[in-house]
């Protein structure tokens, strides 16, 4: 579980990385275990306060989708990419968000193969349902 308070990083001008919780400089690598431990963090600038923690999580993302078998298609990329500056962009982000929580959940609770085939007919139906809902195509 996520604690209540983020764990502050402050980046330098040298491009370090601070934890002002463990005293310690930290990397790329350090910041993703944070997270994939639950751990809230929040990364900004040394000098100026302004929250970097956006760009530092897409930074660990771009390292990961370069480091091995990547999670996002140049489909999916682009199709994302499409999405600025659309009227779907503000629908996106939350209902992502919204999924990544639902999986981590169904994860979690150790669902087998067999059981995720039902979950992922019964999701993709209500998603359908949502993005008609959203689209007007359906009361």
């Amino acid at each position: 579980m996520a604690t209540d308070a983020a764990r502050l990083i402050k980046k330098y001008p040298n491009r370090r990385l601070y934890d002002t919780t463990a005293s310690a400089y930290v990397t790329l690598s350090e910041i993703k275990q944070l997270v994939i431990g639950s751990q809230t963090v929040k990364v900004v600038d040394a000098k100026t306060g302004e929250d970097l923690t956006r760009s530092i999580l897409l930074q660990v993302i771009l390292e990961e989708e370069a480091a091995g078998t990547p999670m996002f298609s140049e489909a999916v990329l682009a199709g994302l990419i499409r999405l600025y500056g659309q009227t779907m962009q503000g629908f996106m982000g939350p209902w992502l968000e919204q999924q990544l929580k639902w999986m981590a959940e169904w994860h979690g609770k150790g669902t087998g193969p067999e059981g995720w085939t039902q979950i992922m007919q019964a999701q993709m139906k209500k998603n359908t349902e949502q993005m008609l809902v959203a689209f007007g195509l359906k009361p």
